[in-house]
């Protein structure tokens, strides 16, 4: 766990998540990221008590990459309230199959959650239900076989990423349930929470956090980043 963390203050921690670690519980029963890190901290810092940790959002279990996690009731509701005014700044990379789309695109979609199969329904004009869903792709290097995408949302909806490329016929590598042809060995999907940005919760100063790329899937070491 220690490798992982990539920031810690009084305030905040930002892990490095790896692709498969899930975030919070669910019914798989797996121990959730937020309970190693707070078990980690228990040890780590030889605290007797309980171990406050907020989880200020959350990424898809197969995606990798960045996850902030507040280490205060004051840091966790300040970090919330900055998610919900968009007020952070995410960047994330995806690799997709190599295809004749833009240089630089904006996409628009409207986005329903399928709660029977956990996936997210495209739609290109508003429907009840549906929530508005904004990124900004640009390609930043290519492959025989692949595009490397940077990707900055305007906002946060479940699954955007995933749906809204899918849409554009260009499926994130590995993920089956969007329409990619094969999985990727380690089970994760080629979608890598890479940059945050946003201003501290308390010192009002202006962080920037990267990850550094998987090492699973070897594919991530065809591109290189500046």
């Amino acid at each position: 766990m220690k490798n992982q963390i990539i920031f810690e203050d009084n305030h905040l921690l930002i892990i490095n998540k790896l692709p498969g670690q899930i975030v919070q519980g669910d019914k798989t029963g797996d121990i959730p990221l937020l309970d190693l890190v707070k078990n980690f901290i228990k040890i780590r810092d030889n605290k007797p008590g309980n171990v406050f940790l907020g989880l200020v959002h959350r990424i898809d279990r197969p995606t990798s990459g960045i996850v902030v996690f507040a280490k205060t009731s004051k840091a966790l509701t300040r970090m919330t309230e900055k998610f919900k005014t968009r007020e952070i700044q995410k960047t994330y990379l995806a690799i997709v199959p190599k295809s004749d789309i833009q240089q630089t695109g904006r996409l628009v979609h409207y986005l329903r959650k399928n709660e029977a199969n956990n996936k997210a329904k495209v739609y290109p004009k508003p429907v009840e239900g549906a929530k508005e869903a904004i990124l900004n792709y640009e390609i930043l290097e290519q492959s025989d076989r692949y595009i490397l995408l940077k990707i900055d949302l305007e906002t946060g909806r479940h699954h955007q990423i995933r749906a809204q490329l899918a849409t554009m016929g260009v499926p994130i590598k590995g993920d089956l349930k969007y329409g990619s042809p094969r999985s990727n060995l380690d089970g994760s999907i080629c979608l890598h929470a890479y940059q945050i940005q946003f201003y501290h919760p308390t010192t009002e100063e202006k962080i920037l956090v990267t990850a550094p790329l998987p090492t699973g899937e070897k594919i991530w070491s065809l591109f290189h980043l500046d």
